[in-house]
């Protein structure tokens, strides 16, 4: 069922579910619930009411079921839906609550520990579900999970589920490496022309009213001049790196929504080789596509105030030129035409959407109420979605206000200069607030970020929210208002949107987001909620579009079709956008088809599953060989290394278990992976490595690293997609430089000559390297690491310490190595004798003349003093402490 030719598969599927389902969900539940499988579905078709219904037939004492890898806002919806429990923060409750059974949402990191520590019965687990599949990695903690589980248990099912089938296409073998990582043996696809899914949709349609409206003169001109930077840009950029793959870096793809997640995975791992002039071409093209979303989505005036980022001296240091060519003049005076009038009067256009808008909510949706049955207009609800909070919020101020006043407002927010106003804001501007908070543009905002792009639109004093809810002051048909006016009302009594508790006679708006703070479910709560007879589109979105075809086919016979208005301009970036959505999701999914025919995957009963997944972990070449004294005994045993708790939020712990190598999560104060009983690693990342050089923090590790281990290791481990050297950008700001980092690791190594630095290109490599290491070495003792800490420290531990103090000091001075270092502190009594000694008495305690000579020089030679440099009044002040106060070189 997971090709799109089936057209006249038989739909009455006859399967009891607790929750109703549509006859292709139905199929998608059979086919899940027989084998492991990862389901891929096309955008918009959510699985969670099948997801619901799996839960639902496993929501019993009698299985444990865990998913993963759930967002908060899955969680919360579930877990609210079926009442589940949460798990204990402590590891002895969580191990009696897996024994209780149920379903449980679980946290990774937590639930790969309670595995290490045998806290979860495994052999009793019904199977894991893995939400979100799409970001699952072989390196990753959800892989790690489901290694350790099915290393365990053969039997439990694991199920998994994504909704981004466009992630799949990204690197080579994409979809069969997840398949690997996920454990499972069957690959499900459904996009939208799944012939099933066609005809399941096509038993109830909504009436649909696609409405194209075009842009305004100076509108569509600034939208011709940023497609012809775009393009002149674009061009630049392949021009100047004609070896690099840069298919994907098309106009086409500048004005999607993916653009960054198609950039980043063209060029993050190559980036740190890219000339600075690519860097601002691609800077640039990410300027660009903001600007001509704005265009569409904002307000002349907040668009202007934007534009007006741009044109500072500041922007043009950093540019690649673009602002320089003609197109760019155009784009500024185009831009200043839609705000200001030919007498330079405050007179900005309106947004053409806002009068087709308007005339919905207050002509043709009343007219065509009134039409069907009187009276029924006060029991009217409409829905508006839009893209964004910015334009949520945008909207809400604009029905309350009406244009001209809501433009005028934004005008004194955005700080517009604005000398005179045209005659008919005169009456705006009088009703204006006193008391207005102004934001001014900052001339270098433009060059720092431009993420931000006028989210400070709304008031200042007012939240932007990802709802508004609406009603009519009056009834709209009868009554003819004024341009500057409004017939709307906010609707005070509901702050939390919720829309259970409404009681109004009044006709109801509520404007949204398509999903509200990226809850992919936002929208079909809304839709099931609410139930609205009119729903506006005022942006397009592919996503949004199936969930309302979904809506309207789980509708009752008896409730009335719901009427979908798309509004749309006509031949503009938008319209382009929402077809290349629909276009790549389509490739992506017709790749996916074509991976699947040729993809050899074997299945369980073949009895092969191991091999192919990598599970056989108990070869030879995973045990080390540890002998007695004497090398008579021979003991094979499987490596072990201690790794620190908070470690398991990288992918190290994932990658050391997969090379065979047992793991045995501790809370330590010394080191992160404790490897053997004489080698500790502490593993750094640059930007960790950066912050623990500045703080001073590093210093103090390293230095309990070297009290208590012979071999301490300070690993630099770099992200395996950027450039493996210690240059370039780590550090923005000005009082800091690389330069600074490095001077500080020469000191760390003069302080610590016993300290050895590893540099690391990946987690992969490091786990290579931890193999090598562990190979003929015994296993570290779990008791003394977890005994170590900053106050008992291995001084009290073994006898044959001394004072650390004086330790330290003494294996700093000139001539003492490694080596001698225990000669001497054995041999020595104290301090004072130490300097009482002659040349050959501390020769024959170092056993070695050269070292004997250094170490005599720096106790007896005095320094000369130099008279000129005394006699200067400036200058550094030399240190004049007192001397040291020696100790007893004698054990405590």
């Amino acid at each position: 069922m997971d090709t799109p030719n089936d057209e006249d598969q038989t739909l009455d599927i006859d399967v009891e579910t607790k929750y109703p389902l549509l006859p292709f969900e139905k199929q998608i539940f059979i086919d899940v619930q027989e084998k492991d499988a990862l389901l891929i579905m096309a955008k918009g078709i959510n699985y969670d009411k099948v997801l619901a219904n799996i839960i639902w037939v496993y929501n019993d004492p009698g299985n444990l079921v865990l998913v993963l890898n759930s967002s908060d806002d899955e969680e919360k919806l579930f877990t609210t839906q079926f009442n589940l429990p949460s798990l204990p923060n402590i590891g002895a409750e969580r191990e009696k609550t897996y024994l209780e059974g149920g379903v449980f949402f679980v946290s990774t990191r937590i639930l790969v520990v309670d595995l290490l520590k045998n806290r979860v019965p495994v052999n009793h687990i019904t199977g894991i579900i893995v939400l979100r599949a799409h970001t699952v990695l072989e390196s990753c903690q959800e892989a790690f999970v489901l290694r350790l589980y099915r290393q365990k248990n053969k039997t439990g099912f694991i199920k998994a589920f994504s909704n981004s089938p466009i992630s799949f296409t990204f690197g080579y073998s994409q979809v069969e490496k997840v398949m690997r990582a996920l454990f499972v043996t069957e690959l499900f696809l459904w996009p939208r022309f799944h012939g099933v899914i066609i005809k399941s949709l096509k038993s109830r349609q909504a009436e649909v009213v696609e409405i194209q409206i075009p842009l305004s003169a100076k509108a569509a001109q600034i939208q011709m001049c940023l497609l012809d930077i775009m393009n002149y840009t674009v061009k630049q950029l392949k021009s100047i790196n004609r070896t690099l793959d840069m298919q994907e870096i098309t106009m086409e793809n500048c004005i999607t929504k993916k653009f960054h997640k198609i950039l980043q995975s063209q060029l993050d791992c190559i980036w740190h080789q890219l000339s600075t002039r690519t860097k601002e071409y691609i800077q640039d093209l990410k300027v660009l596509r903001s600007m001509i979303i704005n265009l569409i989505h904002d307000d002349p005036v907040s668009f202007y105030a934007l534009v007006s980022k741009y044109r500072t001296p500041e922007y043009a240091k950093v540019n690649s030129g673009w602002i320089l060519l003609d197109s760019a003049d155009q784009l500024f005076g185009a831009a200043r035409g839609r705000v200001y009038n030919s007498r330079n009067e405050f007179d900005p256009e309106h947004c053409p959407k806002w009068k087709c808008l308007s005339d919905l909510l207050t002509q043709e949706i009343p007219e065509e109420v009134k039409k069907k049955g009187k009276g029924k207009l006060y029991s009217t609800k409409v829905l508006i979605l839009c893209q964004d909070n910015k334009t949520c919020c945008q909207l809400n101020n604009y029905l309350l206000m009406g244009p001209n006043k809501y433009l005028l407002y934004t005008a004194f927010r955005r700080d517009l200069t604005i000398n005179t106003v045209c005659s008919k804001y005169n009456n705006a501007k009088n009703s204006l607030p006193v008391k207005t908070e102004v934001k001014p543009n900052s001339s270098s905002a433009a060059v720092d970020d431009e993420k931000n792009n006028g989210d400070d639109e709304c008031n200042s004093d007012e939240t932007i929210k990802s709802n508004y809810v609406l009603t009519l002051s009056q009834l709209p048909v009868k009554v003819e208002k004024s341009a500057e006016e409004s017939i709307f009302e906010p609707l005070s009594q509901l702050d939390d949107l919720n829309l259970t508790q409404i009681e109004t006679e009044k006709p109801l708006i509520c404007i949204q987001t398509f999903k509200q703070n990226g809850n992919v479910f936002s929208l079909g709560v809304t839709l099931e909620t609410l139930r609205p007879e009119y729903i506006i589109l005022y942006h397009s979105d592919m996503s949004a579009v199936r969930q309302i075809e979904l809506f309207e086919c789980r509708k009752k016979a008896e409730e009335p079709k719901a009427k979908v208005y798309f509004i749309i301009h006509d031949k503009t970036v938008e319209e382009q956008a929402y077809l290349t959505s629909l276009k790549r999701e389509k490739q992506a999914f017709e790749l996916l088809i074509e991976t699947k025919g040729v993809m050899v995957i074997p299945s369980y009963q073949d009895g092969k599953t191991d091999e192919y997944f990598n599970l056989n972990v108990e070869s030879e070449e995973n045990v080390i060989d540890t002998r007695k004294a004497g090398g008579q005994t021979l003991n094979k045993e499987k490596p072990l290394v201690i790794v620190d708790m908070r470690e398991f939020r990288s992918d190290l712990p994932s990658l050391l278990h997969k090379k065979g190598i047992n793991i045995e999560p501790v809370t330590i104060t010394i080191g992160d992976y404790i490897l053997t009983p004489d080698i500790c690693v502490e593993r750094k990342s640059i930007s960790d490595l950066i912050g623990s050089l500045n703080s001073g923090r590093l210093y103090t590790q390293c230095t309990q690293m070297c009290r208590n281990y012979s071999r301490p290791i300070l690993l630099i481990e770099f992200d395996q997609k950027k450039p493996f050297h210690l240059q370039g950008s780590f550090v923005v700001s000005t009082d800091l430089s690389g330069a600074e980092i490095q001077q500080k690791l020469q000191l760390l190594t003069i302080h610590f000559p016993r300290l050895k630095l590893v540099w690391s290109p990946s987690p992969y490599a490091t786990a290579e390297l931890f193999y090598e290491l562990k190979q003929g070495r015994k296993n570290p003792n779990i008791d003394e690491a977890m005994a170590l800490s900053s106050e008992n420290t291995a001084d009290d531990m073994w006898y044959e310490r001394y004072n650390i103090l004086v330790h330290d000091f003494v294996q700093k001075l000139p001539g003492v190595t490694s080596k001698n270092i225990t000669r001497i502190m054995n041999r020595g009594q104290s301090l004072d004798h130490l300097i009482t000694l002659t040349k050959e008495q501390i020769t024959e305690i170092v056993e070695n003349k050269a070292e004997a000579d250094l170490l005599y020089s720096i106790l007896h030679v005095k320094p000369k003093s130099d008279k000129s440099k005394e006699e200067k009044p400036y200058g550094k002040k030399k240190f004049a402490g007192k001397l040291f106060k020696s100790k007893k070189l004698e054990p405590k």
